[in-house]
């Protein structure tokens, strides 16, 4: 009874984790690219049971199917562990002395959170030049009022719809496009921020909509709005930031793709995965919120911050801008 009960696991287990090579953009198959890591807990902890009860050759073959697709899983999560190279370097008090500073915090909000004044507080406490906000509807663009006066420079698109938009800068912002690229009334900021005389930055601030059964049953819209940023950002000749909720995890085909036809670096490989959602259930968090950038840059903090009473956490980014040689 054990042996069937271990052979239906692993034949579910096995399905799961191959669900997302299907060539479908179903979200039933592309979920399963989002908790990768709880999929490796649950194939590692099928194999401590298989070990445990292994007395025939049905569960040895059973036992190396399970570290076969254990082994698979990690090939997707190991870059963002610690015993992974870094891609993007540290920055060092002795280097760089000269290099632009540029603190961001990006705040997926959750529209019907009323829990403005923590995030204000967050803002108040870690003092970033940029704040980006997901899901902030009118009430949260007046919630927010008290910041106006830190961020003199500001984007607001207000929506209903759990896709609206609000930017705030201490620097001027140039050039701006709020720009519905794919999906009506799913909004992107592109823009470029002045830090200095001399020095300009694009930003793509993103929140594309996800493959679910309450929103988009495919995954076409998101990748295909991730991929067209990723071919803007390849002509960029100047240095670049890419922020946002994806709603795709970092180790996902598609923010592969996203990097690889953008070029832009990951700062999580080699650190950690910095789960920002979900934040009321600590078994079922992944990355959901992404900080890209072009190569000069290097990094000067990252760290998920506390709740805001929303469903993702606040992300800060700290990069330094390379001085030129």
């Amino acid at each position: 009874m054990i042996e069937y009960g271990l052979i239906a696991t692993s034949a579910l287990l096995l399905v799961i984790c191959f669900l997302p090579l299907f060539p479908s953009n179903h979200w039933i198959c592309r979920v399963w690219e989002f908790p990768r890591v709880q999929i490796a807990i649950l194939i590692f902890g099928n194999m401590l049971l298989i070990s445990f009860f292994a007395d025939n050759w049905l569960m040895y073959i059973l036992f190396f199917v399970n570290l076969a697709i254990f082994l698979y899983q990690c090939i997707w999560i190991i870059p963002y562990t610690f015993i992974y190279p870094k891609e993007v370097p540290n920055w060092h008090s002795n280097q760089n002395k000269s290099g632009v500073n540029i603190k961001v915090i990006t705040s997926n909000v959750l529209m019907t959170n009323k829990s403005a004044h923590k995030l204000i507080e967050l803002v108040n406490q870690h003092k970033p030049d940029i704040l980006v906000t997901l899901e902030s509807n009118k009430w949260w663009q007046d919630a927010l009022e008290p910041l106006h006066q830190d961020f003199p420079f500001r984007v607001n698109r207000p929506l209903e719809n759990l896709y609206g938009m609000h930017l705030y800068s201490k620097y001027e912002i140039e050039d701006l496009e709020v720009r519905d690229l794919i999906e009506k009334d799913v909004p992107s900021i592109h823009c470029y921020i002045k830090f200095a005389e001399n020095i300009r930055i694009k930003f793509h601030f993103v929140h594309p909509a996800p493959p679910s059964p309450t929103e988009n049953e495919t995954a076409k819209p998101r990748d295909k709005e991730l991929l067209l940023i990723a071919r803007e950002v390849k002509k960029h000749k100047v240095p670049t930031i890419v922020t946002g909720d994806l709603n795709d995890v970092a180790w996902s085909p598609t923010t592969r793709e996203f990097r690889k036809k953008s070029g832009l670096k990951d700062p999580r490989i080699g650190r950690g995965f910095y789960n920002t959602f979900h934040a009321d259930y600590v078994l079922t968090r992944w990355p959901l919120d992404h900080l890209f950038h072009s190569d000069n840059f290097v990094l000067r903090d990252i760290k998920r911050l506390p709740s805001i009473d929303s469903d993702h956490f606040p992300f800060l980014t700290e990069l330094v801008l390379r001085s030129p040689e």
